[in-house]
């Protein structure tokens, strides 16, 4: 974010009220970014293989790459007809934390690409052929909080995946998740 964008009130920053409302809601989509690589970084290797207690199937590590490859699934289906690039989806049994945080930085480009063409196309993302679901508002501000909310939601489950099998993660982390001030500055 440039430090036009932004001032501090009692030490924290804070977006100026007139800024517009497209520089707005990438800043927030790159800070929830942000949060999830921040959450991938962190993750103790030990911890990455584990397995979801009840499902031996399903790990840390595919959680996260779920992630990653759920953005890819929505710039597939909304993006792709509209020339949006899709990023490589990753092998949710064999990515790295390397290879995900990469792959993280090219699907949130992507994410971006999606709500930049919502701002183009008169604040809504143009439906698609693909798009048979039709489970989501398409306008702009829907499309942010679907994708922050869906993160969100699996930020967690890794977090209590870690608590259940007896390595919940350091305050600093667990709590750093919550220091969106920070992450947005990191952005």
């Amino acid at each position: 974010m440039s430090q036009n964008c932004m001032s501090t009130r009692h030490g924290f920053p804070t977006m100026p009220i007139d800024t517009n409302l497209s520089a707005a809601i990438l800043t927030s989509w790159r800070t929830n970014n942000r949060v999830t690589a921040y959450l991938v970084e962190n993750i103790p290797t030990p911890l990455w293989n584990s397995a979801v207690p009840g499902f031996p199937r399903r790990t840390i590590r595919s959680i996260a790459a779920h992630l990653h490859n759920a953005r890819c699934t929505w710039i597939k289906t909304l993006g792709h007809e509209n020339g949006i690039k899709v990023p490589r989806s990753v092998d949710r049994h064999r990515v790295t934390q390397r290879q995900l945080l990469t792959a993280l930085k090219q699907s949130s480009g992507g994410i971006e690409a999606l709500l930049k063409l919502g701002f183009a196309s008169g604040g809504k993302v143009p439906i698609t052929r693909a798009y048979v679901w039709r489970n989501l508002p398409l306008d702009v501000p829907h499309v942010l909080t679907y994708f922050v909310a869906h993160e969100g939601h699996h930020r967690g489950q890794i977090m209590m995946v870690a608590r259940q099998v007896g390595h919940r993660l350091p305050t600093e982390i667990s709590g750093g998740l919550w220091q969106w001030n920070k992450r947005m500055q990191e952005t």
